[in-house]
């Protein structure tokens, strides 16, 4: 993973998507999360493969199987988007709430949304307020700024 890692960004290396590819691959196939991840956003955005939304949620999910946080925000995110798989908000939130309760603000502030909408959870400004107040604490400004704007509704 590590070393895909380095192809990916071009560090110490020539940046080149398809080594990077290739090694996490390699890795992703021994069951690293981390690469299961990373190989999933290669298949999301077309880097070093063709782009494939189906092969990127594959990947994405045994990562977040394993409990990979970031790779349960990309699923949910496919899940929101419709992205390899039909749109499904319930399914969104379960993982975005997965990620969130990791502690990840980007995935609190996102449930936040979630519960503010009413989007695959009943709407619930309490709620809202909770994840956003989460993610706030941690310095996102998104969420600083949402915290505002729900209290003056």
């Amino acid at each position: 993973n590590s070393l895909g890692f380095y192809y990916d960004n071009g560090q110490g290396v020539p940046q080149d998507y398809n080594e990077a590819v290739k090694w996490y691959r390699k890795a992703a196939e021994q069951g690293n999360a981390k690469a299961q991840n990373n190989l999933g956003v290669c298949y999301k955005n077309g880097q070093g493969v063709p782009q494939d939304y189906n092969e990127a949620v594959k990947w994405f999910r045994k990562a977040a199987e394993q409990g990979n946080a970031k790779a349960q925000i990309n699923l949910a995110k496919c899940y929101a988007f419709g992205q390899g798989v039909p749109k499904d908000y319930n399914e969104a939130v379960k993982w975005f709430r997965k990620a969130a309760e990791q502690g990840y603000a980007i995935a609190q502030y996102i449930l936040g949304i979630c519960y503010e909408n009413g989007e695959g959870v009943p709407q619930d400004y309490n709620e809202a307020v909770k994840w956003y107040r989460k993610a706030a604490e941690q310095g996102d400004d998104d969420a600083m700024e949402a915290l505002k704007r729900i209290r003056r509704l």
